[in-house]
């Protein structure tokens, strides 16, 4: 069977625009990151139940996996879908660390519809993929696209790839997993100063590399006040920057 890459990413700058909702909308540019990805690949095997393989710390109906394949099958309606995955497992070698602000189980997730997708010969679009995705997750979508680097605005449905060259970057994540929902609440609750659009539209036309060079951590990502105010022992790493709402810091690799 062919081995799929599942590719991590960070947030070059991540600012919130406004609320839709219950959610916030953002205005980010995502980056993958080369060097970390999750491999995933279909096995066969003798019984009927969807099955993931791998080294996850949740119920399969609870990964972001088995999700993407509940809203696949809603969406196609295909008998070949079902029978496939009675006879085949989903595997997955994880490498990226969960609850880190880095896309792992969106790029699963993704990576899984593309899969399946080319595999099974659903000969569904690209854009119906990532509508798809979009009901896993918020990131799945681009994911999806697999653009290197992309400006993600809205609740991460609209997504344009961003043309410049892809970044080494290196990665450190706490031994910290941090919960999304409350970063989020804390930023509504205490901190909520969303950016003007000319703001958004500025950051997203400069490249990469000269937003890293002319701000720090704090000024680039709006949840990093959040994510330290709900999780004090999140210490500040000088001269990294913040992805997500965490808990992982990256910097430019020298």
């Amino acid at each position: 069977m062919i081995r799929y890459r599942a590719y991590a990413k960070v947030n070059i700058f991540l600012k919130i625009t406004g609320i839709r909702g219950n959610y916030h909308t953002l205005s980010s540019r995502f980056m993958q990151v080369k060097t970390l990805f999750d491999t995933l690949w279909f096995e066969p095997k003798s019984t009927p139940e969807f099955e993931i393989r791998g080294n996850f710390d949740c119920e399969v109906h609870s990964n972001t996996i088995y999700k993407a394949y509940k809203y696949l099958q809603t969406a196609t309606r295909s008998d070949k879908l079902s029978t496939f995955f009675e006879n085949h497992a989903v595997c997955v070698e994880k490498n990226i660390p969960s609850f880190a602000g880095l896309g792992g189980g969106s790029s699963d997730a993704a990576t899984f519809l593309r899969m399946c997708n080319e595999e099974l010969d659903l000969g569904l679009s690209v854009e119906e993929l990532a509508e798809i995705g979009s009901n896993v997750g918020a990131d799945v979508p681009f994911f999806v696209y697999g653009y290197e680097s992309a400006n993600v605005r809205g609740i991460g449905e609209i997504v344009e790839r961003f043309n410049e060259p892809l970044i080494d970057f290196e990665v450190t994540t706490p031994e910290l997993q941090i919960s999304t929902p409350a970063v989020y609440r804390y930023y509504r609750e205490h901190l909520f100063a969303p950016i003007s659009s000319d703001e958004a539209a500025r950051l997203e036309a400069t490249p990469s590399r000269e937003i890293l060079a002319s701000v720090n951590s704090k000024e680039a990502n709006d949840l990093y006040n959040a994510a330290l105010g709900c999780y004090p022992e999140l210490a500040e790493k000088e001269g990294w920057f913040f992805s997500g709402s965490g808990s992982s810091f990256f910097r430019i690799k020298e």
